[in-house]
């Protein structure tokens, strides 16, 4: 029995920088003995199936592997298909009334505590709020991340420190359930 998963990329393919061409981690997944691969974008989403249980297994196993072809380390999430669905299902905010750009997932490598977060006065942000999830952080920006107040203040060292974290929009979340649904 084969699940299928969505491999997210952290930092890659950024201004020219930390060059991951998708064809080739499409390779690089299908070396390392997974099937069905696909990729989404050039931001480093990919899917692929499994008959591994154990996403942190083939989180550190893409990790070295990537690091190995490429030359450099790329902090990576794997998810199952069933996660990213029950994400998409609990989001708190009316995504499909949203444009795809006014909503984002932050996917954190384990459960975040919301204390992590207390020093944030939310009414500081509005309209933009976040909402805690299952290892993820939903976003609603209004004007889009690249002008998000708390998208920058979610960022800061101080909060993120000790995590793996990377953001996908809306549109590359759908995409993405829909992609690993088969």
């Amino acid at each position: 029995m084969s699940t299928m998963y969505a491999a997210l990329l952290r930092g890659i393919n950024v201004s020219g920088h930390r060059r991951v061409p998708m064809a080739e981690l499409r390779t690089l997944l299908a070396d390392l003995g997974h099937g069905d691969v696909a990729t989404h974008l050039q931001s480093g989403n990919a899917v692929f199936t499994s008959a591994s249980e154990d996403e942190d297994a083939l989180r550190a196993e893409l990790e070295r592997a990537i690091e190995a072809r490429f030359g450099f380390p790329v902090d990576c999430l794997v998810r199952p298909g069933a996660y990213l669905a029950a994400v998409a299902g609990a989001c708190p905010f009316p995504a499909a009334e949203l444009e795809g750009r006014q909503l984002h997932a932050t996917f954190f490598d384990r459960p975040v505590d919301a204390a992590r977060f207390a020093a944030l006065d939310p009414a500081a942000f509005r309209p933009e709020e976040f909402r805690l999830g299952e290892r993820v952080l939903y976003l609603y920006a209004p004007e889009g991340l690249g002008r998000s107040k708390l998208a920058e203040a979610l960022g800061r060292p101080a909060l993120t420190r000790g995590l793996v974290a990377t953001s996908r929009n809306w549109n590359t979340v759908a995409k993405l359930v829909e992609m690993t649904r088969g």
